[in-house]
């Protein structure tokens, strides 16, 4: 099997695979991005699929969702792991929410594109404390293309980066939407960050 690996990426005319990484803060349109270029690949033709974790159900159980009501398809799985399980016979993979996977998720994209997946993931690439999240570092390190998007600061209208909870739980994990998080600018979420 390893051999006829090395004949197919030796061939000039083999599949090219690569990993694609789309982050941000809350509410920066991430999703929205990824859903446009899964459903731009159904254009062309291409075999798609897309996955999100389970634990991901706010909108739809087996939808992804931006938050401008835009959906597309998936399959929610519990672990990276599954992804790689039902995967085959594609030309690209969707992967949304993937902060939320556990560190298995680097490893699967790269043996993806490494059979001539492409492979789309979107993602916050910062936690409500402003620290890098789950396996996003690991994949910006290894994606061939990064895409980070911005939203807009509702305190001084400056692009911003972070996610900035509103609430007093320190639980790393906690899904919620414009009643639990706003996306904040550096300075404003420097600010935020001294009154609480």
């Amino acid at each position: 099997m390893s051999i006829q690996f090395v004949e197919n990426a030796a061939n000039s005319n083999s599949p090219k695979g690569w990993i694609e990484v789309i982050v941000g803060s809350m509410f920066s349109g991430k999703t929205e991005e990824l859903i446009r270029r899964l459903k731009r690949a159904r254009l062309a033709k291409q075999r798609v699929e897309i996955f999100k974790p389970m634990i991901d159900n706010r909108y739809s159980e087996d939808e992804v969702v931006s938050h401008d009501s835009n959906t597309i398809l998936s399959t929610p799985v519990e672990s990276a792991q599954n992804i790689l399980l039902l995967s085959s016979n594609v030309d690209v993979v969707g992967i949304d929410e993937a902060q939320f996977f556990d560190k298995a998720l680097v490893e699967v994209c790269n043996k993806l594109a490494d059979q001539g997946v492409r492979v789309i993931v979107a993602g916050l690439d910062m936690d409500y404390s402003g620290k890098p999240f789950g396996p996003i570092p690991n994949l910006l390190a290894t994606a061939e293309h990064i895409t980070k998007v911005h939203a807009i600061c509702p305190r001084c209208g400056n692009n911003a980066q972070y996610s900035h909870r509103l609430t007093d739980s320190d639980k790393l994990v906690l899904l919620g939407e414009q009643e639990v998080y706003e996306p904040l600018c550096r300075k404003c979420f420097l600010k935020a960050l001294k009154v609480m």
